[in-house]
């Protein structure tokens, strides 16, 4: 796999499993460098009180059995609250998680029952909730036959320095068996992000080498959160990445080197 440069993906956790190697090792390092010890692949997790401490005790491949600290906050994931919404009743289908079975255009396989939001399983943001209501009302009341499918993933992971998030990851580019090139660029070869101080991540994007499309995109680092809007743009598009590429942007800013990253594209 192509790595980003700056890191050492082998020697680093994967810490958040639904991104690529990569921008997980990077987010790993960075709040490593905040002070933060990170232990994963934990088991036989125990939770006890010692004195004024909290202990918790932990079976990891590495690092000490025991944990010691003030508090304790778990992350244990969520499930949607669909139980007590009499589905039976009306013979709404769910899948085996909770979740609401909807088809591409939101409606459940009760004709005349649309299902919006967390309770969907079809992205848990707040950002997809308001686009699920925008398909149900374009299909319902303007006769605009607006779909699931259209909708590119897009989202923030909001460290510091956030991850701005884009269509397909490296991985799932990989398993599509699509032909592929990307090409990636660190933060410290960065002009805004120097001058501000804030060189930790990098940007990378993935096109199709077919199409000339854009796959997706990661950029982590200082306004990643927003850059990435620029990329989403031409991908409804449907453009190739030339237009991106060919566009004249504002300097000094991290958008401007989208056009750099885009000319020093590799195989992937």
């Amino acid at each position: 796999m192509a790595k980003s440069p700056g890191w050492s993906i082998a020697r680093r956790p994967r810490l958040i499993h639904r991104e690529d190697p990569d921008v997980s090792a990077a987010i790993s390092e960075i709040l490593q460098h905040e002070g933060v010890n990170i232990r994963v692949d934990a088991t036989c997790i125990r939770v006890a009180r010692s004195g004024e401490d909290i202990v918790v005790g932990v079976d990891c491949t590495a690092g000490t059995p025991e944990i010691h600290g003030s508090h304790l906050l778990l992350a244990v994931g969520r499930r949607p609250n669909t139980d007590d919404l009499g589905l039976d009743r009306a013979g709404i289908i769910r899948d085996e998680h909770g979740y609401i079975i909807v088809d591409d255009q939101l409606q459940t396989n009760v004709p005349g029952i649309w299902a919006l939001g967390d309770c969907n399983g079809r992205g848990a943001f707040t950002h997809t909730a308001y686009n699920d209501f925008e398909i149900v009302a374009a299909n319902l009341l303007d006769n605009d036959r607006r779909r699931l499918s259209d909708r590119i993933t897009a989202y923030a992971l909001y460290t510091d320095p956030p991850l701005g998030r884009a269509g397909l990851t490296e991985e799932q580019v990989r398993l599509s068996g699509k032909r592929a090139l990307t090409g990636t660029r660190p933060m410290t070869r960065v002009g805004r992000a120097v001058e501000k101080g804030e060189t930790r991540g990098f940007m990378k994007i993935t096109v199709d080498a077919d199409s000339k499309e854009i796959l997706g995109a990661a950029i982590l680092g200082t306004g990643g959160d927003e850059v990435v809007h620029g990329i989403l743009d031409v991908m409804y598009a449907k453009a190739p990445y030339a237009t991106l590429q060919r566009m004249m942007p504002i300097h000094p800013t991290i958008s401007e080197l989208l056009p750099t990253l885009l000319g020093d594209l590799r195989p992937l």
